[in-house]
């Protein structure tokens, strides 16, 4: 056979490939059925469970062989999603009505995973087996052959409730993603009914019996009127708040704040991370009246408690807790589902609705099946009341034909041939019969004992009972009112049974304004080590360790805890280290590196000085260069809101090598590289702006640059090795700025 080649655009190729692959991910993996509210994994494993008679009144089974007989059956995608699946069905702090009853480790609402699938066990919920998967027996929903065409599968399990909006669903497909809060069983079926009862309600109408969500972890949602547009348009955000309450300590004047619910966003690792946050408002001054915290949680529920030091504020302290902590958290709606085969944004009254026709459609099917059993009842019925009225001419019949066939024959058409009757007016009655088909075997299969008296009174009996179904089977078809009423009866039913009362509050709250109370300022000493590393101590504590201070870091700084620090470097720029982000403790903290604390980078720039703003804001500073150039700056120019300014202006290839402030009053000595040394007076340096280059402080020759500066003081000896060889820098002659200066001779 000769090879056909075909030639297409690879483009082509690959869209209709990715659009395969997402309607794949998006219809058969990720995004729930509108009509049942689950996901394909979700739909094979209770298929399965009810399949392998795992019923709520029958014995737990190992978790593994459910997952396995999914996987094998149903669900060839990998153990863990089906597990996975599984697990969250069983988990009642994530599902509005969990689906599975789980017996042994679950995992919990603090984060903790379950236990490996051979720990475990579960089964269906009462709920899961008569809501969801009864009457599939009926042919309600059209089954389909599995991925390998050896089992057939439903496409859907007829589901009684609107599962979608009980229970939820967060999924990412492809390009999309959908996220459903749960909600109140009782509130969806009251809304479910009056829809049914009146088609033209809207979705405003609707919400008088849907208040909104309701999480299994309850909380507060404090957006009540945005509800209206995200139930409308199906998407939105909900804000939800943790319920805290304050409690006074027994035997004391403190008091503490306890939180009796999260926001259902918490739910898993978010209870650490917000533990962890709660921490560290503690340690910062924001929360310093947070004493100590604790996780009281347990199997009855949330409780975790917050001690305050005796005065606090908790009022403040609640604030703090919303604004700062995810215990005030957002849940992002998109109530998005695969709605006649495709994925569709769908509002409350566009789920409720299709709910809706969905139980009108599988409850015709059951309903017609049961009608179609009823009247093949009523023919075999009415075929054995018959026989009764002829019984012994159908024994004259039985006693005289020589095989079944000829008996059933003569019973259908009155065919005679071959039997022997006892009198001709047995035999022209027997050519007078016509039974069907189904009644002649049942006249045939029918026992003696139904000639007994009492047996062929219950047969009248149940005739009886059967044209009445046929009746009631017949009006429920045929009228809508009728249908409605039996659906929503089956509604209410579930709703008095199974419902429980709401347990998130619905309200309107203004946005948590917090007004930061500013710590009270205290003296502290800023320590900087040769390797970069920052902390502050209380000022007793560096007098206590002063020698060891001095002698271990590079920089010592008295400041305030609120004080602004400027950190002079090589390249000309000076960065604002706040205090109060600098971290404080105790003498042998290690600190951390500036380059966290500001914008200052260790790998392009080095810190010549660090100075507290509060001292030079009326103060002067010398900036001096490598190139020789120097001048005086106003120190209030650094008192700024930005984070980095410029120090000085610089020459291409000089650097900044020093920076004091101008409180000496005789001058100061450049020193250079190659021994030139120039003293001048303090009132020979100018003052300029910020961003001057400066002047000429000392003439270098080339391939000099200025080394050292040593700033003088009236009166105090000030002597300096230069050149191998001590001079008394005070009693070096005043020169003219802008000069050579002398050489330092060995």
């Amino acid at each position: 056979m000769a090879n056909e080649l075909i030639q297409t655009e690879y483009a082509e190729i690959m869209q209709k490939s990715y659009i395969d692959y997402a309607m794949s991910v998006i219809v058969a993996r990720a995004l729930p059925d509108v009509r049942d509210g689950l996901k394909p994994v979700q739909r094979r494993t209770l298929y399965d469970m009810y399949e392998l008679g795992i019923r709520w009144d029958k014995p737990y089974r190992k978790s593994a062989r459910i997952v396995g007989d999914t996987m094998g059956k149903y669900h060839p995608h990998g153990d863990s999603s089906i597990y996975g699946a599984l697990v969250v069905l069983a988990q009642d702090f994530k599902m509005g009505k969990p689906l599975v009853d789980g017996h042994g480790n679950f995992g919990s609402i603090e984060g903790d995973g379950a236990a490996a699938m051979r720990y475990t066990e579960a089964r269906l919920q009462k709920l899961t087996q008569e809501a969801f998967l009864s009457d599939l027996d009926k042919g309600v929903v059209e089954f389909v052959p599995n991925f390998d065409e050896t089992e057939k599968e439903p496409s859907v399990l007829p589901a009684r409730i609107p599962n979608l909006l009980v229970n939820g669903s967060e999924g990412i497909a492809v390009g999309m993603a959908t996220s459903i809060p749960p909600h109140n069983l009782g509130e969806v079926i009251d809304a479910a009914v009056a829809l049914i009862r009146d088609n033209t309600l809207t979705d405003e109408d609707l919400m008088k019996y849907v208040k909104g969500p309701d999480f299994p972890t309850g909380g507060i949602v404090v957006n009540e009127s945005d509800l209206r547009e995200i139930y409308s348009s199906g998407t939105g955000k909900i804000r939800i708040r943790g319920k805290v309450a304050v409690e006074k300590v027994p035997r004391s004047d403190r008091k503490r704040i306890v939180i009796t619910e999260i926001p259902y966003t918490m739910i898993g690792a978010g209870i650490g991370k917000f533990l962890n946050d709660v921490a560290a408002l503690a340690d910062s001054k924001l929360g310093s009246d947070i004493s100590d915290i604790s996780n009281q949680s347990s199997k009855e529920g949330i409780r975790i408690v917050l001690e305050l030091r005796k005065g606090a504020d908790e009022e403040y302290i609640k604030k703090l807790l919303y604004k700062k902590t995810r215990l005030e958290d957002t849940f992002g709606v998109n109530m998005l589902a695969v709605s006649n085969g495709r994925p569709e944004t769908m509002s409350l009254h566009d789920i409720l609705e299709a709910h809706i026709d969905f139980q009108f459609e599988i409850a015709t099917k059951k309903y017609q099946s049961m009608l179609d059993s009823e009247l093949s009842k009523k023919e075999i019925q009415e075929g054995l009341i018959r026989a009764v009225d002829v019984i012994d001419l159908i024994i004259e019949i039985l006693r005289g034909s020589r095989d079944r066939n000829m008996a059933k024959m003569c019973l259908v058409s009155g065919k005679t041939d071959g039997i022997r009757f006892k009198t001709k007016k047995s035999k022209t009655d027997a050519s007078k019969l016509n039974f069907t088909e189904a009644q002649a075997t049942a006249i045939l299969e029918m026992r003696l004992y139904k000639l007994i008296g009492l047996e062929i009174d219950a047969l009248t009996a149940e005739y009886e009972d059967t044209l009445k179904k046929i009746d009631s089977y017949t009006d429920i078809l045929n009228n809508y009112s009728s249908m409605a009423d039996v659906i929503v009866r089956q509604l209410e039913k579930y709703r008095d049974e199974y419902s429980v009362p709401r347990r998130t509050q619905i309200c309107d709250e203004d946005e948590i304004v917090l007004e930061e109370r500013k710590a009270e300022a205290f003296p502290c000493v800023l320590l900087i080590d040769r390797f970069g590393y920052a902390r502050t101590v209380d000022e007793s504590v560096y007098e206590k360790n002063m020698e060891a201070a001095d002698e271990e870091n590079r920089f010592v700084v008295h400041c305030m805890s609120d004080s602004r620090l400027c950190v002079f470097t090589d390249i000309g720029k000076v960065h604002i280290l706040k205090a109060e982000k600098v971290p404080h403790g105790k003498f042998r903290d290690k600190g951390t590196p500036i380059d966290n604390l500001c914008n200052y980078d260790s790998s392009a720039e080095t810190f010549l000085s660090v100075m507290n703003l509060d001292d030079i804001r009326a103060a002067r500073l010398i900036f001096v260069t490598a190139h020789g150039f120097i001048k005086m700056v106003e120190g209030s120019e650094f008192d700024v809101a930005k984070l980095t300014v410029a120090g000085t202006k610089l020459e291409e290839d000089d650097r900044l090598i020093c920076v004091h402030p101008a409180h000496f009053q005789a001058g100061c000595v450049l020193v250079t590289r190659n021994s030139m040394a120039l003293r001048i007076s303090e009132d020979d340096i100018p003052l300029q702006k910020k961003n001057a280059r400066g002047v000429y402080g000392i003439r270098l020759a080339k391939g000099d640059e200025v080394d050292k500066v040593y700033f003088l003081e009236d009166g105090a000896a000030s002597d300096a090795e230069i050149n191998g060889r001590t001079v008394a820098l005070n009693r070096l002659h005043i020169a003219s700025r802008g000069t050579k200066g002398s050489k330092i001779r060995k």
